[in-house]
């Protein structure tokens, strides 16, 4: 499946919805395949996008459609990511953040010993917030500095 054809596949489906989250991962692949197209690959790398894309098997018919192509999303994204680098706007913040979160419970934990549990916890929650908004924003300027961002 070529990226022309897949973006046409992707609007019809959009035209055929009227799920509001159906139409959401519908705008997500559409984005990711226009910006792809603006990009400027070999043929080789063109080729290696387009077998992907068919590995995917989007003309399939499943049932439940918005679980089938959000999952076909995530693995088209991973692919971009490991094999050219590329990620989405805000990748590194999302990643980050919930690092942080998960990282600030156990630290406020630790430092909720010492002090009133409660208190600890939220403590680290909002530091491990605050560290990884700012580790993961810093990431996404580097990663659209250097054109890895979609």
């Amino acid at each position: 499946m070529t990226l022309l054809e897949a973006y046409h596949f992707f609007e019809n489906l959009k035209k055929e919805t009227t799920n509001k989250t159906e139409i959401k991962v519908y705008n997500q692949f559409i984005t990711i395949l226009k910006k792809l197209e603006k990009r400027e690959f070999t043929t080789n790398e063109i080729q290696s996008i387009e077998v992907e894309l068919g590995n995917l098997q989007l003309k399939s018919n499943p049932e439940n459609r918005k679980k089938f192509f959000k999952k076909a999303l995530i693995k088209f994204e991973k692919y971009l990511k490991d094999t050219f680098s590329l990620t989405s706007k805000g990748y590194y913040t999302n990643l980050s953040v919930s690092l942080g979160v998960l990282f600030g419970v156990v630290v406020g934990v630790l430092i909720g010993e010492r002090f009133e549990r409660s208190l600890g916890i939220s403590f680290g929650i909002c530091m491990g917030l605050f560290l990884g908004a700012y580790i993961g924003r810093r990431k996404d300027a580097r990663a659209k500095a250097a054109g890895n961002m979609l």
